[in-house]
């Protein structure tokens, strides 16, 4: 039924111009020709795309909301520390990040949150 249709995260923001500067310097998204200016539609990977829109109190989730599959966990991680966004880091039980990433056989994820606090993932498979 749904498995040829793309799927796309639709995340809230308090500052919608200050998530789009996020996504555009901080992550390199590229903005989608859109006529609306809200919600701010950005173009990701292989036709995927990522919706920011407006919502008086923000997020309120406590996990991720998006993850972006990457080559290169390691790699990226340092790129985009160098652009100043802040991973987080996890020592509980099942999860352990060491340098920012967390290992789970050859899978490889680390966590940042966006700048409205949205949990978004870098995950290499």
């Amino acid at each position: 039924m749904l498995n040829d249709a793309p799927v796309s995260a639709i995340l809230p923001a308090t500052d919608l111009d200050r998530a789009k500067s996020f996504y555009k310097d901080k992550l390199g998204l590229k903005q989608a020709d859109w006529d609306m200016k809200d919600p701010v539609v950005f173009e990701a990977g292989k036709g995927t795309r990522l919706v920011i829109y407006h919502r008086a109190e923000g997020t309120k989730a406590e996990h991720t909301v998006a993850g972006f599959i990457v080559d290169d966990v390691e790699a990226l991680v340092k790129e985009l520390k160098a652009k100043g966004v802040a991973f987080e880091n996890y020592d509980q039980p099942g999860l352990k990040t060491v340098d920012h990433i967390a290992s789970f056989g050859p899978v490889k994820s680390a966590w940042f949150k966006d700048s409205e606090g949205n949990i978004l993932a870098l995950n290499q498979m």
